[in-house]
């Protein structure tokens, strides 16, 4: 199994606990080493921790690492707790991730997650399938086009 799926799955089984919206999105910041507790900022500052190493993302998320669903997770797990737009100027000014680089898509894409998530138009049921339709599906056939 490739680390994107792996990722969905992951999202899967923390749908299936009934967390609140919050605490969904800081559980799955554990997926990319980011705990929950007052800990969180020195994990995010350090960049958080691979365990799900791995391919599996669409070529325009994708930065030729093994890291992409730890920095999938991890801006989920900063986003939740700072909001959007100061994780969105994050990303770009400090890490800088321009919004034309791989990585700068995949956070822009783990901010909208959250957004939507938190606004109940993701239903925490159908999350993990959104990071299948729009994240997962690098290789020929996954039956999810670019």
């Amino acid at each position: 199994m490739d680390a994107c799926a792996a990722l969905a799955e992951s999202i899967e089984r923390l749908a299936e606990r009934g967390y609140s919206n919050r605490r969904f999105l800081k559980e799955l910041g554990r997926v990319g080493g980011v705990r929950r507790g007052p800990l969180w900022i020195t994990d995010a500052a350090s960049g958080g921790s691979n365990r799900l190493r791995g391919r599996g993302f669409r070529a325009r998320v994708d930065d030729d690492t093994d890291g992409q669903a730890r920095h999938f997770a991890g801006t989920v797990a900063v986003t939740v707790r700072i909001g959007g737009r100061l994780s969105g100027w994050l990303t770009t000014h400090v890490l800088r991730d321009g919004p034309g680089t791989a990585d700068g898509r995949l956070s822009a894409e783990a901010i909208e997650f959250v957004g939507l998530i938190r606004s109940g138009v993701l239903e925490q049921a159908d999350a993990a399938n959104w990071v299948r339709r729009r994240l997962c599906g690098a290789g020929a056939g996954s039956g999810f086009g670019d």
